[in-house]
Formats: structure tokens, sequence, C-alpha cells
């Protein structure tokens, strides 16, 4: 159940009064005496009503702050709005950062939904300020409708024409307009995907998806489905998907241009409900649990958008698939399974599930000795404890780490990066199997990144003898979205509740520049 919803992102330099749209979006922002209009040069005649009485009017600036005012004589458009975009940080070219422009338009665009179109006179003088208000209203036209039933309900549709209004000329922001709308959709492809009830995308559904969306692209897809993984010995996947009537799933997906620069492996956690198995969730944790797949979801549509930009990098996408069911089928405390590869976990809870159907990803991603091996998950609870809800965790090799980490602050996200201690291992030591899949309480989020780490495979250049092993290693990062993931609370800026697409963004900065 995908939504084929795409909105028309186009960026035109023509006054404002000649473009026709529904809404005509001027920001406000907080200045140190006041809420302050910013500037675009093709509104000037439409600002010139309002610029005095910002004050009388109500606006303050605050971002999020959505006015909806009659439309000025002369101009096409029946709604003049005022959207907040925050306080003046002093940056050139408007006064406010490409991420507060990216918030404000999202969220000026979100509010509007149930109008067909509108323009956005924010400041748009740099081709980095244009893509940033064509990526942060690609991200806003977004709702979630497939399961409302009430007529009145399925008339709130997004947006579905966004102009970006600025100076600059065509040629300079065709590019940049063009992967804004890319970005976008995978953003909310990948919301999609988490939205979904467990009722309707479970491993097999949801491997279906992708194969019918890779129809028509160069895109390759393979599926593993129980029978081959039981062939292969993919013991995680079973291990945690045995306890379902629905199978899991291993779906590898290869966008493969013809003169890659670097082969980028990403790992996703699909787990398309989690109950905890036989340690079984409290009721209340339960109900969010179909977010659990929404690291597979993200690497779906970072992939598809790789071949969708036609990336000079290769990037293979593994997607591990599973419903982690109670039943009398389901794996046991203590039970002891087989990762692909040969490596044995004692499972003391079937609740730390994620990492088991990762190390089989992470394994068999490995095999084809790509550059880099990222992986993404909903891992931890703990990764709420340290970073809260908005703040993704990075783990892992120092230089991918920090690289990642860097594509995250240009993409507007906030990613941290986070160490793996020294120690983190020796809570995972089992006296049957080579490892235990729980280690200590505190440091959760950490512990469960060393785990991981002993799947990531050594380079095949790597000196048998040497004896720094994490030197050695495939160049890996893990990173934990268990919180920024879903958005339990109101929406915000680009922001809807449910799903947000959380770390896409990222991954594209991060592959992107590999190709610069």
């Amino acid at each position: 159940m995908i939504n084929e919803f795409s909105p028309s992102v186009t960026a035109v330099s023509s006054a404002v009064e000649k473009v026709d749209a529904d809404a005509l979006v001027l920001g406000v922002a907080k200045g140190p005496d006041g809420p302050v209009l910013l500037p675009n040069p093709l509104a000037e005649k439409a600002a010139t009503g309002v610029g005095g009485s910002l004050a009388a009017l109500g606006a303050t600036g605050a971002a999020d702050q959505l006015l909806r005012l009659p439309g000025v004589d002369g101009f096409k458009s029946e709604t003049l709005v005022l959207i907040g975009v925050g306080p003046l940080t002093g940056e050139p070219d408007g006064g406010v950062s490409t991420e507060a422009l990216r918030r404000a338009a999202g969220s000026a665009v979100r509010q509007l939904a149930s109008a067909t179109s509108a323009a956005l006179a924010l400041p748009c003088a740099t081709v980095e300020q244009v893509s940033a208000v064509a990526e942060g209203a690609a991200m806003g036209a977004y709702n979630f409708l497939h399961f409302k039933g009430s007529q009145e309900a399925r008339q709130k549709t997004p947006v579905s024409e966004i102009v970006v209004l600025t100076p600059l000329k065509d040629k300079h922001t065709k590019a940049a307009v063009a992967r804004a709308s890319v970005v976008g959709s995978a953003v909310r492809a990948a919301r999609d995907l988490v939205n979904t009830p467990p009722s309707h995308l479970y491993p097999e559904s949801f491997a279906d998806i992708v194969k019918t969306q890779a129809k028509g692209t160069k895109l390759k897809v393979k599926v593993w489905d129980e029978n081959q993984l039981q062939k292969e010995h993919f013991g995680g996947l079973l291990g945690v998907g045995v306890g379902s009537s629905r199978k899991p799933r291993l779906v590898r997906m290869e966008h493969s241009p013809a003169k890659p620069v670097a082969h980028i492996a990403l790992v996703g956690k699909g787990i398309t409900f989690d109950s905890g198995g036989l340690s079984l969730k409290p009721a209340n944790a339960m109900t969010t649990m179909k977010l659990d797949m929404a690291g597979a979801a993200t690497v779906a549509a970072v992939v598809r958008a790789a071949a969708d930009l036609d990336l000079p990098v290769k990037v293979t996408g593994w997607l591990c698939l599973a419903e982690n069911m109670p039943s009398d089928t389901a794996q046991r405390p203590e039970d002891v399974i087989t990762i692909y590869g040969g490596k044995t976990v004692e499972v003391l809870n079937t609740d730390a599930e994620g990492r088991l159907v990762l190390a089989d990803g992470i394994v068999a991603a490995g095999e084809e000795h790509p550059d880099a091996i990222i992986d993404v998950a909903t891992l931890t609870g703990a990764q709420m404890v340290a970073l809260g809800a908005r703040t993704v965790g990075v783990m892992g090799s120092e230089e991918l780490r920090g690289t990642l980490v860097g594509a995250s602050e240009g993409a507007g996200e906030s990613h941290w990066g986070m160490p793996i201690p020294e120690e983190a291992l020796s809570g995972f030591e089992s006296q049957v199997a080579d490892l235990t899949n729980t280690g200590d309480r505190f440091g959760g989020m950490l512990n469960a990144a060393a785990f991981l780490r002993e799947f990531v495979a050594e380079r095949p250049d790597a000196d048998p003898k040497a004896l720094d092993k994490e030197a050695s290693r495939i160049p890996w990062a893990h990173i934990d979205i268990a919180g920024p993931a879903f958005n339990e609370k109101g929406a915000y800026g680009y922001t809807p509740k449910g799903g947000t697409g959380v770390t896409v963004r990222t991954l594209m900065s991060y592959l992107q520049g590999l190709g610069r």
C-alpha cells in the first residue's frame, strides 16, 4: 500500500503577480525588535501591503506559525500566507539558515493541505536556498490517507503544485529542484512504508512492493523466501521469523552504474511488527511497533533514489524482513541459532531480535567486499534515552562515522557520533555459543553496535597477521534511528505525525558526496 502521489515542484523567475497559485507564501522571521518579513525580489509588491502590519496581524515569526490573509488585489492567488521561519541568525541572503527555510517551506505546504497549488516566496537568492525550499516543500506535501474511510478525511489531499519563486534562471536551479523532488519522493516513500499497518505490510508484501516499484527501472532485485533462507542458513532471519505465520524474506536491491566510483552496501532492519516474541512486550509498548521496519524502509527508499538520480556509486541494499511473534513455533530464550556465515548466538531475550536479522544481512553484504557497509535500524530504546526523539545515533569506524555526521549536517538532519567502548562486547559472553544477543543494560545502544561489529567482514586486502582487528574490517557504520523514525507527537516543519523518513536525506547526501 504505497502512495503514488508526487507533487509537481518547479522554480520560476517570474514576478509573483504572473504566477497562478491558490496561495502565495511569504516568510516571517523573529527579529530583535519584532517580526521581520523576509525578502524575495519577485514578491516585493505583495509584501508591501503587509510588511508594516505584521505585529498587528499577530505574526511573530515563530517557527510553524501560519496566518492566512485575503489575497492582494492584482494577484492571482486567492490567499496570502505568512509562515514563521524562526529567529534571524545573521545568515547571508535572507538572515536565516537553509534548514530554517527548508522547515518553513515544509510547514507551509503541510498546513495548506487541501489547496491545489502554492507559490513560495521565501528567500531564494542562491541555488542552495532554492534546493532547501524545494526539498522542504516536497517533504511537506504528504498525508497518509489510504485507510481513511470518510470522504471528508480523504479530501485533505496534499498540495500538488509547488512553485518556488527565485530570481535565479532555470539553468542554475533545474538540477537542484530535480534532486529535491527525488529526495522528497524518497522520504515520502519511507514514511508510507512505516505508516502502513502490519495487517497490510509484512515480509512477503514488503518484498512484493520493492519488486513492483523496481519495474521499469534499472534496479535489480533478488528475494530469498523462507525455503531459500533455510537452504543457505540465514539463521537470524529464520530464528526471529519462525514464530509467525508470515515468513521472513531477505531482499537485495542493486543500483549499478557503468563506472562506479565506489560500492556502498546498506543493510536495513525490517521487523514488520515486533511483539517481542516470547519475551513479550507490555501492551503499551507494542502500539507503535509497526515502525520497527523503518531501517529497511530507509534503505529501500535510498537505493531507489540513487537509481532515479543515476548516482555514479554502486549501491546495494539488503532488507532483512521478519515478523517477531509469540507462538508454539517461536524461538525460546536460551535457544542457540547460527547466523549466516557460521557464528552462533544464544538468544537470551527474543525482544533483542533486530540485531539477529541485521547480522545475517551484514555478513551477506560483506561477502561482496563493498567499500563500506552502513546498517540502519530502529534498534534500541537506549537510543531515545541517550539522544531523545529527534537525534540519531551513529557508531562504527571513526572516519565513516564522522563523514555520515557531516552529511547529516549538510542535509539538515540531526545525527550524533557515539563511541563503541572497549568493554562493550564483554557483556555478550556465552557459555554455550559464540555470543549472546543481550549485553549490559547500561549503554545499550553502544553495546548493540559492538555486537553488530562482530559480523563485519575483513577487507579482502587486510593483513591476516594484523593485530588491529578494527582496522582490518570493511569500514562500517551503525545508525540507530529508534526514536527519530516515528513522531508520536504533533507535526512540525516538514515532519508529519507518524513515520518521518529520517536518515534518507543524510544517506543521499553521503552518496552524492562520493560522486563529486
